[in-house]
């Protein structure tokens, strides 16, 4: 038979209540709390306390507060950089590519609910796997929806709601988020 964690990571309905993801869950949360508390001249510290959180190294810069759920399930590119107030909820694997941009108060959910109040009242919860490209930018308090890939180089904008995919190369925004033009790397705005 199947672990809650199996199911959880295969986007499967699982028990969240299961007491192997609750010890993990407060693992991460201790971890967020540790690394939140560091003084800002801490860099070694911090980056002990993120390469725990993560489960290997990270060349990624995180400004705290940071808040996840496991991390374990995070795969973060090199020189990704996360600005104050960020949230990630990884129930499924959440990937971010390198030079990933990640403005103040973005939020990436994979992890999401049934839409039918009795199967929500079971207490069952599932989620989808996010993926950011290489080189994305997001804009400050917007937020990436379970399921959404975005494309390489693409720039989402501030205060947007991801909730479908985006190609490679286009700047989006709005809510629900959509494509508004194609980025010319040879223009500076």
């Amino acid at each position: 038979m199947r672990s809650e964690k199996e199911k959880m990571l295969a986007g499967e309905l699982y028990d969240g209540s299961d007491a192997e993801l609750v010890a993990q869950r407060y693992r991460a949360r201790q971890l967020c709390l540790e690394f939140n508390a560091l003084p800002v001249d801490a860099m070694e510290a911090r980056s002990r306390v993120l390469d725990a959180l993560f489960g290997k190294p990270v060349s990624a810069y995180i400004t705290p507060p940071f808040y996840c759920d496991y991390g374990i399930h995070v795969e973060l590119g090199d020189k990704a950089y996360f600005n104050f107030n960020c949230v990630i909820l990884d129930v499924c694997r959440v990937t971010i590519g390198k030079n990933a941009l990640f403005g103040p108060g973005v939020q990436i959910y994979a992890a999401t609910h049934p839409l039918g109040a009795t199967q929500r009242r079971s207490g069952l919860e599932f989620g989808r796997p996010v993926s950011i490209g290489d080189d994305v930018w997001v804009g400050g308090g917007a937020i990436i929806c379970p399921g959404v890939s975005i494309g390489a180089g693409s720039v989402i904008g501030a205060g947007s709601v991801v909730t479908r995919d985006l190609p490679a190369g286009v700047f989006a925004a709005g809510n629900p988020c959509r494509v508004l033009r194609p980025i010319d790397e040879s223009a500076s705005a």
